[in-house]
């Protein structure tokens, strides 16, 4: 099932269910998948298209969450952890550290990094490799600790 029709069955759901919050974040991602839609020209996204705009908007909530609570919004701070819970339910499964470690190593040397200037290069190829599947600064500090 593509993530629009999961979308689309959710939101019935937390329709029926009267959830507000849900239904909100959901109409948003959609919102979001449409827009990007039409941005390319392409009536249907590719998968990885689609985990791109949710990890855009799942990236933007937690940047605004991060906001609201140096700015001490406490009431903004529970709805944000509340859409990052709805939009996690949307992504896959990530990766673990040992997991992401490995990967990490592994591209290293496969394209023959030994020092800090190599990052760019690592990265590139390191990236597509775990899209959607970990946070890029967590994968951005486990390869500068290896390239040290």
């Amino acid at each position: 099932m593509s993530l629009l029709e999961s979308l689309n069955q959710d939101m019935k759901s937390a329709m029926r269910n009267k959830e507000k919050q849900r239904l909100s974040v959901i109409r948003m991602v959609k919102a979001s998948l449409q827009n990007e839609a039409i941005k390319l020209g392409k009536d249907e996204l590719s998968e990885d298209e689609e985990l791109t705009v949710l990890a855009r908007e799942l990236k933007q909530v937690k940047d605004s969450l991060h906001e609201f609570k140096e700015a001490g919004r406490d009431d903004l701070v529970e709805k944000h952890e509340n859409d990052i819970l709805v939009l996690q339910a949307y992504m896959p499964e990530q990766l673990s550290s040992d997991k992401l470690e490995q990967i990490v190593v592994e591209t290293i040397q496969q394209v023959n990094a030994t020092t800090k200037q190599d990052l760019g290069k690592v990265m590139g190829v390191l990236m597509p490799k775990v899209k959607g599947k970990a946070d890029g600064s967590e994968v951005n500090a486990i390869v500068q600790k290896h390239l040290s």
